[in-house]
């Protein structure tokens, strides 16, 4: 049964757009909620935004093996518990994660009859530079940081279960949300 869905996405695809949509119309997948070790922005709830935990303590999960995916992003840690996986199988409910493509091919690892991959691409480079650009949260240093990271990323998209080509987010949306509804037909529609 699958019930776990990765999302994975270089960043400006729409995939935070695309997870709200699936979880708007299906509010039965819950999202999974991080540890980290950042500092929460003034916006962020600590325990629904994130988990925010001290770098001793991630680091002692992490030596305790507690952690199904974990990366260093710029000298701070995030990272998905095993724990969450497990209740999230026990329970026989659905747990959606928003990761980097390492993160879902480590949890497709560790819990690969369980888990559905979904890759979102932009049309083009070009496309997605736009989108960066037009977001106005980056300097044109840090996009082309960002171009550079989903050219990594690429090489990991035959790995995935479903690439999906986010053109225009509401054909975008809808075909997530078909795919989903494949996934588990019956249970996800609600019946």
């Amino acid at each position: 049964m699958i019930n776990i869905i990765c999302i994975s996405a270089p960043s400006g695809s729409g995939k935070t757009t695309l997870c709200r949509a699936l979880q708007k119309e299906h509010p039965e997948v819950k999202w999974s909620v991080s540890r980290t070790t950042r500092p929460p922005r003034p916006f962020e709830v600590n325990g629904v935004d994130y988990v925010f935990i001290s770098h001793d303590e991630f680091e002692g999960k992490i030596d305790a093996g507690e952690f199904a995916e974990y990366e260093d992003v710029h000298g701070e840690y995030y990272g998905t518990l095993k724990t969450t996986l497990d209740n999230t199988i026990g329970a026989e409910s659905f747990l959606l994660l928003e990761l980097d493509v390492k993160g879902s091919m480590s949890i497709k690892k560790l819990y690969p009859n369980n888990t559905f991959l979904i890759f979102i691409l932009p049309p083009s480079m070009d496309h997605l530079r736009d989108r960066l650009r037009k977001r106005g949260a980056d300097s044109e240093e840090r996009i082309e940081k960002r171009l550079q990271r989903f050219e990594e990323e690429l090489g990991y998209k035959d790995k995935f279960d479903y690439i999906l080509i986010n053109e225009d987010v509401q054909d975008a949306t809808q075909e997530l949300l078909e795919v989903v509804n494949q996934l588990n037909t019956g249970v996800l529609h609600g019946t």
